[in-house]
Protein backbone atom coordinates (compact mmCIF):
# COMPACT_ATOMS: atom_id res chain seq x y z
CA UNK A 1 0.00 0.00 0.00
CA UNK A 2 2.54 2.74 -1.09
CA UNK A 3 1.96 6.02 0.07
CA UNK A 4 4.09 8.75 -1.95
CA UNK A 5 4.50 12.99 -1.13
CA UNK A 6 5.08 15.01 -4.43
CA UNK A 7 6.50 18.07 -3.20
CA UNK A 8 7.79 21.46 -4.81
CA UNK A 9 11.64 21.59 -4.37
CA UNK A 10 12.20 25.23 -4.94
CA UNK A 11 9.98 28.33 -4.90
CA UNK A 12 6.89 26.51 -6.92
CA UNK A 13 5.80 26.56 -10.06
CA UNK A 14 7.72 23.17 -11.10
CA UNK A 15 5.32 21.52 -12.32
CA UNK A 16 4.10 19.28 -9.94
CA UNK A 17 0.58 19.08 -11.57
CA UNK A 18 2.55 17.11 -14.36
CA UNK A 19 4.27 14.59 -11.79
CA UNK A 20 1.26 13.91 -10.03
CA UNK A 21 -0.90 13.26 -13.18
CA UNK A 22 1.78 11.00 -14.34
CA UNK A 23 1.56 8.92 -10.95
CA UNK A 24 -2.28 9.04 -10.73
CA UNK A 25 -2.30 6.85 -13.56
CA UNK A 26 -0.83 4.26 -11.04
CA UNK A 27 -3.07 5.20 -8.08
CA UNK A 28 -6.20 5.03 -6.45
CA UNK A 29 -6.64 8.23 -4.60
CA UNK A 30 -4.77 11.33 -5.29
CA UNK A 31 -4.93 14.15 -2.47
CA UNK A 32 -4.53 18.03 -2.48
CA UNK A 33 -3.09 18.16 1.07
CA UNK A 34 -2.51 21.96 1.69
CA UNK A 35 -2.97 25.70 -0.24
CA UNK A 36 -5.98 27.03 -2.22
CA UNK A 37 -6.49 28.76 -5.52
CA UNK A 38 -3.17 30.57 -5.11
CA UNK A 39 -1.53 27.40 -6.72
CA UNK A 40 -2.08 26.60 -10.54
CA UNK A 41 -1.12 23.10 -11.83
CA UNK A 42 -0.95 22.52 -15.41
CA UNK A 43 -1.49 19.41 -17.24
CA UNK A 44 -1.16 18.15 -20.69
CA UNK A 45 -3.36 15.70 -21.57
CA UNK A 46 -4.21 14.08 -24.98
CA UNK A 47 -3.67 17.38 -26.99
CA UNK A 48 -5.50 19.55 -24.72
CA UNK A 49 -3.62 22.07 -21.66
CA UNK A 50 -5.81 22.02 -18.11
CA UNK A 51 -4.87 24.46 -15.55
CA UNK A 52 -6.17 23.58 -12.27
CA UNK A 53 -5.82 26.13 -8.96
CA UNK A 54 -7.94 24.11 -6.58
CA UNK A 55 -8.78 20.77 -7.42
CA UNK A 56 -6.51 18.06 -7.76
CA UNK A 57 -4.08 16.74 -10.85
CA UNK A 58 -5.41 13.41 -10.42
CA UNK A 59 -9.33 14.84 -11.86
CA UNK A 60 -8.55 13.78 -14.98
CA UNK A 61 -8.54 9.63 -14.04
CA UNK A 62 -12.01 9.12 -13.45
CA UNK A 63 -11.43 5.82 -11.27
CA UNK A 64 -9.35 7.65 -9.12
CA UNK A 65 -10.21 9.09 -6.14
CA UNK A 66 -9.28 12.74 -6.06
CA UNK A 67 -9.44 14.63 -2.56
CA UNK A 68 -9.09 18.26 -1.11
CA UNK A 69 -8.23 17.91 1.94
CA UNK A 70 -8.00 19.41 5.68
CA UNK A 71 -5.68 21.38 5.04
CA UNK A 72 -6.80 23.34 2.18
CA UNK A 73 -8.53 26.51 2.06
CA UNK A 74 -11.29 26.50 -0.96
CA UNK A 75 -12.49 29.70 -2.66
CA UNK A 76 -16.20 28.84 -3.61
CA UNK A 77 -16.59 31.02 -6.65
CA UNK A 78 -13.11 29.35 -7.91
CA UNK A 79 -14.17 25.78 -6.69
CA UNK A 80 -17.39 26.19 -8.97
CA UNK A 81 -15.92 28.12 -11.87
CA UNK A 82 -12.63 25.01 -12.08
CA UNK A 83 -15.70 22.24 -11.84
CA UNK A 84 -17.74 24.20 -14.18
CA UNK A 85 -15.07 24.32 -16.57
CA UNK A 86 -13.88 20.62 -16.64
CA UNK A 87 -17.48 19.40 -17.00
CA UNK A 88 -17.93 21.36 -19.83
CA UNK A 89 -14.64 20.01 -21.27
CA UNK A 90 -15.88 16.07 -20.63
CA UNK A 91 -14.11 15.53 -17.27
CA UNK A 92 -17.18 14.95 -14.95
CA UNK A 93 -15.87 15.84 -12.03
CA UNK A 94 -17.35 11.92 -9.96
CA UNK A 95 -14.70 11.38 -8.23
CA UNK A 96 -13.74 14.43 -6.31
CA UNK A 97 -14.41 14.42 -2.29
CA UNK A 98 -14.17 18.09 -0.30
CA UNK A 99 -13.19 17.75 3.21
CA UNK A 100 -15.67 19.13 5.00
CA UNK A 101 -13.03 20.51 7.67
CA UNK A 102 -11.51 22.35 4.95
CA UNK A 103 -11.75 26.28 5.43
CA UNK A 104 -13.77 28.57 3.24
CA UNK A 105 -11.99 31.83 1.76
CA UNK A 106 -15.16 34.41 1.97
CA UNK A 107 -15.45 37.09 0.15
CA UNK A 108 -14.04 39.61 2.57
CA UNK A 109 -10.80 37.55 2.94
CA UNK A 110 -10.29 38.27 -0.43
CA UNK A 111 -10.78 41.99 0.01
CA UNK A 112 -8.38 42.16 3.37
CA UNK A 113 -5.62 40.39 1.75
CA UNK A 114 -5.96 43.00 -1.01
CA UNK A 115 -5.86 46.33 1.09
CA UNK A 116 -3.28 44.80 2.96
CA UNK A 117 -0.74 44.49 -0.31
CA UNK A 118 -1.93 47.95 -1.07
CA UNK A 119 -1.03 49.31 2.77
CA UNK A 120 2.53 47.42 2.33
CA UNK A 121 3.60 49.65 -0.72
CA UNK A 122 7.45 49.10 -1.51
CA UNK A 123 7.26 46.05 0.76
CA UNK A 124 4.39 44.01 -0.46
CA UNK A 125 5.00 40.30 0.23
CA UNK A 126 3.65 39.52 -3.46
CA UNK A 127 0.68 37.81 -2.60
CA UNK A 128 -1.76 36.74 -5.11
CA UNK A 129 -4.48 38.78 -3.38
CA UNK A 130 -6.52 35.92 -3.24
CA UNK A 131 -7.54 35.63 0.50
CA UNK A 132 -5.03 33.23 1.50
CA UNK A 133 -3.05 34.65 4.02
CA UNK A 134 -6.40 36.10 5.68
CA UNK A 135 -8.34 32.61 5.89
CA UNK A 136 -5.17 30.57 7.47
CA UNK A 137 -4.63 34.08 10.13
CA UNK A 138 -8.93 33.37 10.39
CA UNK A 139 -8.17 29.55 10.91
CA UNK A 140 -5.34 30.02 13.82
CA UNK A 141 -7.31 32.81 15.61
CA UNK A 142 -10.28 30.59 15.88
CA UNK A 143 -12.64 33.50 17.36
CA UNK A 144 -15.07 34.50 16.24
CA UNK A 145 -15.97 31.07 14.40
CA UNK A 146 -14.36 31.19 11.11
CA UNK A 147 -16.25 29.11 8.22
CA UNK A 148 -15.47 25.78 6.83
CA UNK A 149 -16.79 23.59 3.94
CA UNK A 150 -19.54 22.11 6.49
CA UNK A 151 -21.44 25.37 7.12
CA UNK A 152 -22.24 26.03 3.14
CA UNK A 153 -24.28 22.93 4.29
CA UNK A 154 -26.67 24.62 6.53
CA UNK A 155 -27.43 28.16 5.44
CA UNK A 156 -28.40 29.29 9.04
CA UNK A 157 -25.22 27.99 10.48
CA UNK A 158 -23.43 30.15 7.37
CA UNK A 159 -25.07 33.80 8.57
CA UNK A 160 -24.15 33.13 12.27
CA UNK A 161 -20.61 32.11 11.25
CA UNK A 162 -20.24 35.70 8.67
CA UNK A 163 -22.59 37.82 11.16
CA UNK A 164 -19.89 36.97 13.43
CA UNK A 165 -16.61 37.59 11.41
CA UNK A 166 -18.42 40.80 10.02
CA UNK A 167 -18.69 42.28 13.10
CA UNK A 168 -15.07 41.76 13.40
CA UNK A 169 -13.88 42.61 10.03
CA UNK A 170 -15.77 45.69 9.22
CA UNK A 171 -14.58 47.85 12.08
CA UNK A 172 -10.93 46.61 10.44
CA UNK A 173 -12.18 47.85 6.99
CA UNK A 174 -13.37 51.15 8.36
CA UNK A 175 -11.14 52.20 11.00
CA UNK A 176 -7.89 51.06 9.82
CA UNK A 177 -8.25 51.14 5.73
CA UNK A 178 -10.90 53.81 5.04
CA UNK A 179 -13.40 51.49 3.15
CA UNK A 180 -17.62 50.57 3.49
CA UNK A 181 -19.02 47.86 5.35
CA UNK A 182 -19.60 44.39 3.84
CA UNK A 183 -23.21 43.23 4.19
CA UNK A 184 -23.57 39.95 5.75
CA UNK A 185 -26.86 38.99 3.95
CA UNK A 186 -24.73 40.41 0.65
CA UNK A 187 -21.72 38.08 1.48
CA UNK A 188 -23.99 35.12 2.13
CA UNK A 189 -26.23 35.34 -1.11
CA UNK A 190 -22.99 35.79 -3.24
CA UNK A 191 -21.30 32.46 -1.46
CA UNK A 192 -24.66 30.31 -1.34
CA UNK A 193 -24.80 30.59 -5.06
CA UNK A 194 -21.97 28.89 -5.78
CA UNK A 195 -22.81 26.26 -3.30
CA UNK A 196 -25.26 23.69 -5.39
CA UNK A 197 -22.39 22.90 -7.43
CA UNK A 198 -19.88 21.21 -5.88
CA UNK A 199 -22.48 20.32 -2.18
CA UNK A 200 -22.97 16.70 -2.88
CA UNK A 201 -18.86 16.69 -2.79
CA UNK A 202 -18.02 17.54 1.04
CA UNK A 203 -17.20 14.73 3.13
CA UNK A 204 -15.33 13.95 6.04
CA UNK A 205 -11.87 13.03 4.06
CA UNK A 206 -9.74 11.85 6.62
CA UNK A 207 -11.67 8.88 7.44
CA UNK A 208 -12.11 8.57 3.74
CA UNK A 209 -8.41 8.44 3.03
CA UNK A 210 -7.79 6.50 6.40
CA UNK A 211 -10.14 3.93 5.05
CA UNK A 212 -8.27 3.68 1.40
CA UNK A 213 -4.66 3.15 2.86
CA UNK A 214 -6.25 0.20 5.13
CA UNK A 215 -7.16 -1.61 2.50
CA UNK A 216 -4.02 -1.06 0.65
CA UNK A 217 -4.84 1.64 -1.70
CA UNK A 218 -1.97 3.51 -3.51
CA UNK A 219 -2.06 7.21 -2.87
CA UNK A 220 -0.61 10.12 -4.01
CA UNK A 221 -0.26 13.58 -1.67
CA UNK A 222 0.08 16.55 -3.94
CA UNK A 223 1.20 19.66 -2.71
CA UNK A 224 0.91 23.31 -3.93
CA UNK A 225 3.82 25.74 -4.33
CA UNK A 226 7.12 24.64 -3.06
CA UNK A 227 9.51 23.97 -0.18
CA UNK A 228 11.05 27.45 0.00
CA UNK A 229 7.53 29.07 0.46
CA UNK A 230 6.69 26.66 3.06
CA UNK A 231 5.22 29.03 6.64
CA UNK A 232 8.78 28.07 8.01
CA UNK A 233 11.06 26.58 5.62
CA UNK A 234 10.71 29.29 3.04
CA UNK A 235 11.94 32.40 2.67
CA UNK A 236 10.26 34.38 5.61
CA UNK A 237 8.05 36.28 5.07
CA UNK A 238 8.02 35.98 1.58
CA UNK A 239 6.28 32.82 1.70
CA UNK A 240 2.91 31.41 1.77
CA UNK A 241 0.33 30.50 5.10
CA UNK A 242 1.10 26.78 4.80
CA UNK A 243 2.84 24.56 4.69
CA UNK A 244 3.61 22.80 1.10
CA UNK A 245 6.53 20.29 2.50
CA UNK A 246 6.72 16.76 2.65
CA UNK A 247 5.58 16.84 6.57
CA UNK A 248 2.55 19.05 5.43
CA UNK A 249 1.12 16.62 3.88
CA UNK A 250 0.49 14.77 7.62
CA UNK A 251 -0.84 17.57 8.82
CA UNK A 252 -2.92 18.55 5.65
CA UNK A 253 -4.48 14.60 5.31
CA UNK A 254 -4.71 12.97 8.68
CA UNK A 255 -2.23 10.22 7.26
CA UNK A 256 0.76 9.73 10.04
CA UNK A 257 4.72 10.27 9.04
CA UNK A 258 5.00 6.02 9.42
CA UNK A 259 2.04 5.64 6.39
CA UNK A 260 4.77 7.53 3.62
CA UNK A 261 6.89 5.38 1.59
CA UNK A 262 8.62 7.51 -0.49
CA UNK A 263 8.76 11.67 -0.85
CA UNK A 264 9.40 12.75 -4.94
CA UNK A 265 10.78 16.44 -4.57
CA UNK A 266 9.98 18.13 -8.61
CA UNK A 267 12.65 20.89 -9.23
CA UNK A 268 12.98 22.71 -12.83
CA UNK A 269 16.37 22.23 -14.52
CA UNK A 270 16.65 25.84 -13.65
CA UNK A 271 15.26 28.41 -11.04
CA UNK A 272 12.07 30.60 -11.07
CA UNK A 273 10.30 32.67 -8.12
CA UNK A 274 7.59 34.86 -8.14
CA UNK A 275 7.15 38.29 -5.95
CA UNK A 276 9.78 39.67 -3.39
CA UNK A 277 12.40 37.38 -1.76
CA UNK A 278 15.33 36.72 -2.06
CA UNK A 279 16.80 34.67 -5.48
CA UNK A 280 21.09 34.30 -5.19
CA UNK A 281 20.88 33.04 -8.96
CA UNK A 282 18.63 35.07 -10.41
CA UNK A 283 19.20 36.44 -13.82
CA UNK A 284 17.92 39.72 -14.92
CA UNK A 285 19.65 39.67 -18.18
CA UNK A 286 19.04 38.18 -21.37
CA UNK A 287 19.85 34.83 -20.26
CA UNK A 288 16.74 35.08 -18.02
CA UNK A 289 14.57 36.69 -20.45
CA UNK A 290 15.48 33.78 -22.90
CA UNK A 291 14.71 30.99 -19.94
CA UNK A 292 11.43 33.05 -19.40
CA UNK A 293 10.18 32.67 -22.83
CA UNK A 294 10.98 29.53 -23.82
CA UNK A 295 9.60 28.15 -20.46
CA UNK A 296 6.63 30.21 -20.59
CA UNK A 297 7.58 31.45 -17.42
CA UNK A 298 4.52 33.76 -16.72
CA UNK A 299 2.29 32.55 -13.53
CA UNK A 300 -0.75 30.21 -14.13
CA UNK A 301 -2.94 31.83 -11.44
CA UNK A 302 -1.81 35.33 -12.24
CA UNK A 303 -0.09 35.54 -15.15
CA UNK A 304 2.80 37.53 -13.74
CA UNK A 305 5.88 37.09 -15.22
CA UNK A 306 8.11 34.94 -13.17
CA UNK A 307 11.57 35.92 -11.76
CA UNK A 308 14.36 33.36 -13.74
CA UNK A 309 17.56 32.35 -12.89
CA UNK A 310 20.00 29.31 -13.18
CA UNK A 311 19.81 26.42 -10.93
CA UNK A 312 20.16 26.77 -7.33
CA UNK A 313 21.93 23.82 -6.51
CA UNK A 314 22.16 24.93 -2.56
CA UNK A 315 18.27 25.17 -2.55
CA UNK A 316 17.83 21.70 -4.06
CA UNK A 317 20.52 20.36 -1.94
CA UNK A 318 18.74 21.62 0.85
CA UNK A 319 14.94 20.83 -0.23
CA UNK A 320 16.23 17.38 -0.19
CA UNK A 321 16.92 17.47 2.94
CA UNK A 322 14.17 19.17 4.61
CA UNK A 323 11.60 16.94 2.67
CA UNK A 324 13.91 13.54 3.23
CA UNK A 325 13.40 13.13 -0.70
CA UNK A 326 13.61 9.57 -1.98
CA UNK A 327 13.68 10.48 -5.92
CA UNK A 328 13.98 13.91 -7.79
CA UNK A 329 12.32 14.89 -10.51
CA UNK A 330 13.70 17.00 -12.97
CA UNK A 331 11.05 18.99 -15.20
CA UNK A 332 12.04 21.45 -18.40
CA UNK A 333 14.93 20.40 -19.56
CA UNK A 334 14.61 21.17 -22.85
CA UNK A 335 14.72 24.90 -21.88
CA UNK A 336 17.87 24.96 -21.69
CA UNK A 337 18.58 23.30 -25.28
CA UNK A 338 20.13 26.50 -26.87
CA UNK A 339 22.76 27.30 -24.18
CA UNK A 340 26.13 26.55 -25.25
CA UNK A 341 27.05 26.11 -21.52
CA UNK A 342 24.85 26.28 -18.42
CA UNK A 343 25.69 27.07 -15.15
CA UNK A 344 25.05 25.55 -11.30
CA UNK A 345 25.25 27.18 -8.06
CA UNK A 346 26.36 24.85 -5.76
CA UNK A 347 27.47 27.01 -3.18
CA UNK A 348 26.66 30.46 -1.69
CA UNK A 349 29.76 32.95 -0.54
CA UNK A 350 28.15 34.69 2.48
CA UNK A 351 30.54 37.33 4.44
CA UNK A 352 33.35 35.56 3.02
CA UNK A 353 32.09 32.08 4.08
CA UNK A 354 30.79 29.23 1.86
CA UNK A 355 27.61 27.90 2.17
CA UNK A 356 26.67 24.54 1.04
CA UNK A 357 23.21 24.48 2.64
CA UNK A 358 20.64 27.33 2.33
CA UNK A 359 20.98 29.56 5.59
CA UNK A 360 17.68 30.49 7.84
CA UNK A 361 18.41 33.79 7.85
CA UNK A 362 17.06 35.81 5.82
CA UNK A 363 19.50 39.01 6.03
CA UNK A 364 22.33 36.53 4.92
CA UNK A 365 20.63 34.85 2.19
CA UNK A 366 20.26 38.70 0.64
CA UNK A 367 23.81 38.95 1.36
CA UNK A 368 24.30 35.40 -0.93
CA UNK A 369 27.06 35.55 -3.81
CA UNK A 370 26.49 32.44 -5.58
CA UNK A 371 29.71 30.17 -6.44
CA UNK A 372 29.12 28.60 -10.05
CA UNK A 373 30.09 25.64 -11.72
CA UNK A 374 29.97 25.72 -15.33
CA UNK A 375 28.84 22.33 -17.22
CA UNK A 376 28.54 22.28 -21.51
CA UNK A 377 25.49 22.55 -22.98
CA UNK A 378 23.38 20.37 -25.36
CA UNK A 379 22.63 22.50 -28.37
CA UNK A 380 19.88 20.13 -29.42
CA UNK A 381 16.29 19.31 -29.71
CA UNK A 382 15.77 17.13 -26.50
CA UNK A 383 11.63 16.85 -27.19
CA UNK A 384 11.41 13.72 -28.53
CA UNK A 385 14.15 11.86 -26.30
CA UNK A 386 11.70 8.69 -24.53
CA UNK A 387 14.25 7.22 -22.71
CA UNK A 388 17.19 9.12 -20.44
CA UNK A 389 19.32 6.88 -23.05
CA UNK A 390 17.91 9.20 -25.35
CA UNK A 391 19.74 12.44 -24.27
CA UNK A 392 22.64 13.60 -25.68
CA UNK A 393 25.67 13.39 -23.12
CA UNK A 394 25.75 16.51 -21.98
CA UNK A 395 22.07 16.65 -21.26
CA UNK A 396 22.50 13.24 -19.36
CA UNK A 397 25.94 14.80 -17.56
CA UNK A 398 23.58 17.56 -16.19
CA UNK A 399 21.04 15.52 -15.17
CA UNK A 400 23.51 13.50 -13.13
CA UNK A 401 25.34 16.78 -11.61
CA UNK A 402 21.49 17.55 -10.69
CA UNK A 403 21.09 14.13 -8.66
CA UNK A 404 24.08 14.29 -7.16
CA UNK A 405 23.61 18.14 -5.56
CA UNK A 406 20.15 16.66 -4.36
CA UNK A 407 21.80 13.31 -3.46
CA UNK A 408 18.54 11.57 -4.50
CA UNK A 409 17.87 9.35 -7.61
CA UNK A 410 16.51 10.63 -10.66
CA UNK A 411 12.85 9.28 -10.72
CA UNK A 412 11.97 11.12 -13.88
CA UNK A 413 12.60 13.63 -16.51
CA UNK A 414 10.46 15.54 -18.18
CA UNK A 415 11.67 17.01 -21.67
CA UNK A 416 7.84 18.60 -23.02
CA UNK A 417 4.37 19.46 -21.44
CA UNK A 418 2.77 15.95 -22.83
CA UNK A 419 2.64 13.00 -20.85
CA UNK A 420 4.22 11.13 -23.36
CA UNK A 421 7.25 13.77 -22.75
CA UNK A 422 8.46 12.23 -19.66
CA UNK A 423 11.42 9.48 -19.44
CA UNK A 424 11.13 7.04 -16.93
CA UNK A 425 14.36 4.94 -17.80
Amino acid sequence: MPCKVVVGAQWGDEGKGKITDLLAETANVVVRYQGGSNAGHTVVAGGETFKLHLIPSGILHEDVLSVMADGTVIDPHCLAEEYQGLQARGVSCRNLRISGNAHVIMPYHSRLDALQEEARGRVSIGTTRRGIGPVYTDKTARMPQPVRMWDLLDESVLRQRVAGQLAEKNKVFGVLYGVPPMDPDEVVAEVMQHVPVFAHCITDTRTLVAAQHRAGATIVLEGAQGTFLDLDYGTYPYVTSSHPVAGGACLGTGIGPTAIDSVTIVCKSYSTRVGAGAFPTEQANPDGDLIRERGREYGTTTGRPRRCGWLDGVALRTSAQINSATGLAITMLDVLNPFPSIRICTAYEIDGERYEMMPGNLELLARATPIYEELPGWGQEVSDCRKLADLPENARRYVERMAEIAETPVEMVSVGPGREQTLLD
